[in-house]
């Protein structure tokens, strides 16, 4: 027997079977939506350490792509990369470390750079502008200091991942003194009253990067807790909410 449209029961016009009297309801587009999303949010919460320390390792490896681009003649990818990273970064040659030098210097000075082939008596933005070139070799896309923040917050956020049941993270500060050798060091340099090097410009940035991660992860960890908490309240039985109200552990994973 034929049944037409408006002699089919609500129930299955709504897409719902009936069996024994139990109602089966066929998954909507917005439930399978509602679900995706929720497994995302999920999913980012568990392993969001894992997705930051992806991202720090992007961005600090790609300024150190540059040279080696420059090497290999791909100088299109190159000159991206350092007009990208133009936005973030003052990129001053005597700043900056350089890679497939003839003469093996890795941070050489003003003098040896005009002594190399960089131009003379060129203002501060024409020379962050300067590249190099093969005897000099070819600067990072980033200067220094900027190398040595972005590696050590790579680093810390990978141990993080690793030691973040065993340490909950740093006092303010703790942090605030671990800062406070690039203050001291950019400040004075800024101001005129003594130059900084290479090593010190490492070692302070290496300093804040891994103050910074300490201190702010624990932050970002416990409102990822919270969102898990709230997701599994959401989408946990009645009788399960009460007890997924208890705090969280840790229930990330890296």
């Amino acid at each position: 027997m034929i049944l037409s449209r408006y002699a089919m029961p609500s129930s299955l016009r709504a897409g719902k079977l009936t069996h024994e009297g139990d109602p089966m309801t066929y998954a909507q587009p917005d439930q399978r939506i509602n679900k995706f999303a929720s497994d995302l949010v999920l999913w980012i919460a568990r392993h969001w350490v894992a997705i930051f320390t992806a991202l720090w390792g992007v961005y600090w490896l790609l300024p150190l792509l540059a040279p080696v681009f420059m090497h290999l003649g791909l100088t299109a990818p190159a000159r991206l990369i350092y007009y990208i990273y133009s936005f973030f970064c003052h990129q001053l040659p005597d700043h900056s470390y350089f890679f497939f030098s003839h003469s093996h210097e890795a941070a050489p000075s003003t003098a040896e750079l005009v002594a190399g082939g960089m131009p003379e008596g060129l203002s501060l933005l024409q020379v962050r502008r300067f590249i190099g070139n093969p005897e000099v070799g070819y600067k990072a896309a980033v200067c220094q200091r900027d190398v040595a923040i972005y590696g050590a917050i790579f680093l810390a956020s990978f141990s993080y991942g690793l030691l973040r049941r065993r340490i909950r993270g740093i006092h303010w500060k703790l942090f605030l003194l671990l800062a406070l050798p690039m203050a001291i060091d950019g400040g004075v340099q800024l101001i005129g009253l003594r130059e900084s090097n290479w090593l010190l410009r490492t070692i302070t940035g290496a300093l804040f990067g891994v103050g910074a991660i300490w201190f702010l992860y624990p932050f970002i960890q416990t409102s990822m807790d919270e969102v898990i908490r709230n997701e599994q309240q959401l989408n946990a039985p009645h009788e399960m909410k009460q007890d997924l109200r208890k705090p969280l552990e840790s229930s990330s994973e890296i």
